[in-house]
């Protein structure tokens, strides 16, 4: 239940429409739900904006499948990260009209063909702003990072652009998309290897930049430690870094920003 939804609720007790029973009934749900492995939060669409999401590594396909039903019970909206191809298809079975990034790793009620309509849909529901939001990976092999990232953006309701293999290798390729970078309201940087395009980016922006260290890279790269710890010594002003391969927390991070007064 969303903050519109309770207000509906209890537009319809001031008027009369609704019994005092039926609206602490609503309210009641807002708490937890407890199942034999997990408290499922429903009252975090109302705290912040959005249903809990479910981190599906280390969690078997039945437990995968009981959270989201739960979820789904009360949400018309699911997001569930770190997905398997088998999670997928385990958990469909039980609950119509999935769609699955493989690339992301990410199961969701909202398929890519609907998703600048449901965009739109989201936003109007939260009455929150569609500013764009702006992913760029350094190369090809960070893109499964970047779709994280940008799936989750657009499941919250915003605009997403992606831009792709415009690493520091071939530096002059950054410079073709200055423009985006204008119209951007967040830009995500994702980028293994060194994890230079953090800097590149936030030196020719005033926008924020929320930058993403990935695995990729050869030994000394320490599986993403050496492009972690060149984000968080970056020179360049206003460049924030997330976890290693941590895409859902930056497209997460971004929406709080795009949609902010």
């Amino acid at each position: 239940m969303n903050l519109s939804e309770i207000k509906e609720i209890l537009r319809r007790y001031k008027k009369g429409e609704i019994p005092e029973k039926s609206v602490i009934d609503s309210l009641k749900q807002l708490s937890t739900e407890k199942l034999d492995f997990a408290h499922i939060d429903h009252h975090r669409s109302l705290r912040k904006g959005f249903p809990e999401v479910i981190f599906c590594e280390g969690k078997t396909n039945e437990q995968i499948k009981a959270i989201a039903e739960a979820i789904v019970k009360r949400s018309k909206i699911l997001l569930a990260t770190r997905a398997t191809k088998e999670n997928y298809e385990y958990v469909r079975k039980y609950i119509p009209d999935l769609t699955y990034y493989p690339d992301a790793r990410i199961i969701t009620t909202q398929p890519e063909a609907d998703q600048p309509q449901a965009e739109k849909n989201a936003a109007a529901a939260a009455g929150k702003k569609r500013n764009m939001i702006l992913v760029v990976s350094a190369g090809t092999s960070d893109i499964p990072v970047a779709e994280e990232a940008a799936i989750t953006a657009r499941v919250l309701g915003n605009r997403v652009k992606c831009t792709h293999d415009i690493g520091i290798a071939g530096i002059h390729r950054l410079l073709e998309y200055v423009e985006d970078f204008q119209k951007a309201r967040v830009i995500i940087v994702v980028a293994g290897m060194e994890g230079a395009l953090a800097s590149a980016v936030g030196g020719l922006v005033d926008k924020p930049i929320i930058a993403v260290p990935t695995s990729v890279g050869y030994g000394a790269s320490f599986g993403g430690i050496a492009a972690l710890l060149a984000m968080l010594n970056s020179c360049a002003s206003g460049v924030t870094v997330v976890n290693i391969d941590n895409g859902f927390g930056a497209g997460y991070a971004a929406s709080l920003i795009a949609q902010s007064k």
